[in-house]
């Protein structure tokens, strides 16, 4: 028998008001639990509008993802990770970049052969020749497993990125060992129509393709990701086939992108291949020189110089509430506080030999007597002298120092910047 109707009424009417009140709380629970993960994160307007892609590899990704958790990803809302290899890192799901790939090519490339291995047994199909190290090359490391199935995800990832949100203005890629400025990436990206087909890196060559390198991170829009996408589903065995053939997947996505008219609109020095050790802020030595240009990605970083540049932004959003960041803040905030008249057990790859010098005393006062040198090393009982300041890193091998005050003339004599160059035209 049912309850009479007034009784119905105000059941409903408690069940209704119950449901209000656990949604209510249920928005304060997800409010608060992203307020905490994002505590200390500057404010990244137009951030909820881009993907960020990261691609790692089973060798690699236990020792290189995990410090991206407390760092680069942490105050991005969206994100997704790549390996060839399913798997949870800290809590995070790695999404397998093959899942939906053509079975036929897995099963009978050579390449996939390490890929397979890990669907039928997990991390325990890995062999010791996967984890070894191959200096890069002309043509990469081909003696790599894990180098040469790299190589294979490019287009796969296009698709799958696709399917697990469609909808971003931007898909921001990036590699394991990559590190992004994201106020200075978004301000960047500002500067660009997201609703037209763009492909934005640091420009590369490969015979005739021009594309952007892979591990300096590049950015494209989402009109461009579409027409990527359809083209591999219709040219699915032809691309398959041209990569099969290839060496470089970055380069492959290139040439896809310039076959459907989107052509690369060039970024350096905005997109560094370089670490902070290497970077020649001062170089004239190309098309743009980099001081007035944003400092957006840098690349070839170790766990430890990621979490020291996430470090330097943290610090100076608290001290400055900038998120901003050029290649001449680069320097006179991150690599001149660190030079000095001398520095043992480092390198810091001054590069024009002087092999009659034999002691660091007389690499020093040669350096002292030369007008354009403002940096020296003395590595392998040889003496190198430099004439832009470089930071180097550590090297038990060498004894590095800077003639400071040529250095601070150097810094004396830089642009203002009274305008950002941003490279978007």
């Amino acid at each position: 028998m049912l309850p009479p109707r007034r009784f119905r009424r105000r059941i409903t009417a408690i069940t209704a008001c119950l449901c209000l009140v656990l949604l209510y709380h249920f928005s304060r629970f997800q409010s608060s639990f992203h307020g905490q993960r994002r505590v200390g994160c500057p404010p990244l307007p137009g951030m909820d509008d881009v993907l960020v892609v990261l691609k790692t590899g089973v060798t690699e990704a236990l020792d290189k993802v995990p410090v991206h958790f407390r760092t680069t990803l942490r105050c991005v809302p969206n994100y997704i990770i790549f390996s060839d290899f399913e798997e949870e890192i800290n809590g995070v799901q790695v999404h397998d970049a093959f899942r939906n790939m053509d079975p036929d090519v897995k099963g009978t490339v050579p390449d996939f052969s390490i890929y397979n291995r890990l669907v039928q047994h997990g991390r325990e199909g890995l062999e010791t020749a996967d984890f070894a190290d191959e200096a890069n090359s002309a043509i990469g490391k081909p003696n790599n497993p894990g180098w040469k199935l790299d190589k294979w995800k490019f287009l796969p990832m296009v698709q799958e990125t696709l399917r697990y949100k469609n909808d971003a203005k931007w898909y921001v890629f990036m590699e394991a060992d990559t590190y992004y400025s994201w106020g200075t990436l978004l301000e960047w990206l500002s500067h660009f129509d997201a609703s037209k087909p763009w492909y934005i890196g640091t420009e590369t060559q490969i015979a005739d393709v021009i594309f952007a390198h892979g591990g300096s991170g590049f950015a494209i829009s989402n009109p461009a990701m579409q027409r990527v996408a359809k083209a591999y589903a219709e040219r699915n065995v032809e691309l398959n086939e041209y990569t099969d053939a290839h060496w470089a997947g970055d380069c492959v996505l290139g040439k896809v992108l310039a076959d459907v008219d989107v052509p690369l609109h060039f970024s350096w020095p905005i997109l560094q291949n370089t670490n902070i050790g290497e970077l020649d802020e001062f170089t004239t030595a190309f098309y743009r020189r980099p001081w007035c240009f944003p400092a957006v990605a840098f690349h070839h970083l170790s766990a430890r110089d990621v979490q020291d540049l996430w470090n330097f932004e943290q610090h100076r959003w608290s001290k400055k509430q900038k998120t901003l960041l050029l290649h001449g803040d680069v320097f006179k905030e991150l690599i001149y506080p660190n030079l000095s008249p001398f520095r043992d057990n480092w390198d810091n790859l001054s590069d024009e030999e002087h092999s009659e010098i034999t002691t660091f005393d007389e690499c020093q006062s040669l350096c002292k007597d030369k007008p354009d040198c403002v940096q020296f090393s003395f590595r392998s009982g040889s003496c190198f002298t430099g004439k832009t300041p470089k930071l180097g890193m550590s090297s038990s091998e060498a004894r590095s120092g800077w003639a400071m005050k040529k250095v601070e003339a150097m810094l004396h004599d830089a642009p203002a910047c009274s305008s950002v160059e941003w490279g978007a035209e």
